[in-house]
């Protein structure tokens, strides 16, 4: 019986750790954009935001995609498959612009490929977040299943993309001055070519993984996905996490703009930045998994959002010239508070993730989880959207910075709102006495 769970765990753990881990490689090609469109298309900073926006419009239909793979078996499989799909797709999206994309190129066919790249991140990551989410789910009424316990694969799969993320920008970095983006984008595809053949060679079976109780039909699934998010404490939550992220106006394509154009960092340093604050990410798997489990994740949420807010005013410090003033590099303030800020938005994901996990109902894991995660990503799309509003109400353009540091002001105050109303957010003590009752 140990050797069946420690294969089963090692399947598991194969399975999601080459998904999560390629998942943090995107950051390897997106580098590749962000130049191309900036010095291939000439592209000012606002046009650069929407494009990035709108390429991400495929997560928004992540529910459709869980409950597609919740309702839809192939050849007696509903996760696995959806995978490699999802691999395929994107493979093909990158192999594409690396042939097809040209300094010549229209903004249409750019987002086009772009899109169907994020319709295959977006299958493989419902596919894999539903497998985190079952798993999770089981190992509360099992206790002998000890390496997926309490958040274990949620930590895991958190470091695995994590670490994807510090290889994929430290990479980049170096990859931006000695290879075309278009050599960036074709290397991507190949990766994603050995992740297809290798999910191709996993069966669903050796992954022990539930079957869905309420398999008959799309339409019984989508009703009780209603019925679920019914729930006040699934469905305020969703609702409050959400908002924590739309009310703040990004401004990360006029940030890129002003390190690149204005400050003129090297391509370099950015990456390195990247990849501090992806290793800030692997740190914080690690710390939340050893340390700040039994932390409420309500007080979690709260302290990181408020810490946002902390970084954005240092970001108004450092536009001021406040940091330079008193002998710090504007290169070292972007490794490192930069590089920081970036991923602090995706602190507070994994202790909501593990949240969501408790209260999702059993059996529909992948469409609850999906729905989040499309939630979070229209959140960014708004989020987007409002920071290029904001960016041309302060007058900021590729050349001209001067409204920037009222512009981090705004972002900031927009950052610490939805703090006033984190009770939405349930309480884990709370949450899992209300579980015990119903059931």
């Amino acid at each position: 019986m140990v050797s069946r769970e420690s294969e089963i765990d090692r399947n598991r753990k194969l399975l999601l750790g080459i998904g999560y881990w390629v998942q943090g490689l995107r950051c390897f090609p997106w580098m590749g954009v962000n130049f191309f469109l900036k010095d291939g298309l000439n592209m000012d900073p606002s046009t650069l935001q929407i494009l990035q926006n709108s390429a991400n419009l495929p997560m928004v239909a992540k529910p459709f995609y869980g409950i597609l793979s919740d309702s839809f078996y192939i050849s007696g499989q509903h996760r696995v498959p959806y995978i490699a799909v999802g691999a395929f797709l994107q493979a093909v999206s990158w192999i594409a612009v690396a042939i097809f994309a040209t300094p010549y190129s229209s903004f249409f066919s750019i987002t086009l490929y772009l899109l169907l790249g994020n319709l295959g991140a977006s299958i493989v990551e419902v596919a894999n977040d539903a497998i985190v989410a079952e798993t999770g789910r089981k190992s509360t009424s099992s206790k002998n299943v000890k390496s997926s316990s309490s958040g274990g694969l949620q930590s895991f799969t958190w470091m695995a993309s994590s670490i994807g993320g510090v290889l994929g920008n430290l990479i980049a970095g170096i990859s931006i001055g000695q290879f075309s983006p278009r050599m960036m984008f074709l290397i991507f595809g190949i990766l994603l070519c050995f992740q297809f053949l290798v999910t191709m060679f996993v069966s669903e079976d050796t992954l022990d993984l539930p079957k869905s109780p309420s398999n008959v039909g799309f339409k019984k699934q989508l009703s009780e996905l209603m019925a679920a998010l019914q729930k006040p404490e699934i469905f305020y939550s969703i609702i409050w996490f959400a908002l924590s992220y739309a009310v703040i106006p990004a401004l990360t394509g006029t940030m890129f703009y002003y390190q690149t154009q204005h400050l003129n960092i090297e391509s370099s340093l950015l990456g390195i930045s990247k990849v501090f604050g992806q290793a800030a990410m692997l740190l914080w798997g690690v710390v939340y998994n050893r340390h700040l489990k039994s932390i409420s994740g309500r007080k979690l949420i709260a302290v990181v959002q408020i810490s946002m807010a902390v970084f954005m005013i240092s970001d108004f410090l450092f536009v001021k010239g406040v940091y330079k003033s008193i002998g710090i590099p504007d290169s070292l303030y972007v490794v490192v508070f930069s590089g920081l800020l970036e991923v602090l938005y995706f602190f507070k994901i994994l202790p909501f993730n593990v949240l969501m996990a408790q209260l999702c109902p059993p059996g529909y894991e992948g469409s609850v989880m999906a729905f989040v995660m499309s939630a979070i990503a229209l959140a960014f799309i708004v989020s987007g959207y409002l920071g290029v509003a904001l960016a041309s109400l302060v007058g900021i353009t590729g050349d001209n910075f001067q409204g920037l540091p009222r512009g981090l002001l705004i972002q900031a105050a927009c950052t610490i709102l939805p703090v006033f109303w984190v009770s939405y957010i349930p309480d884990d003590q709370k949450s899992s006495t209300t579980k015990r009752k119903e059931s």
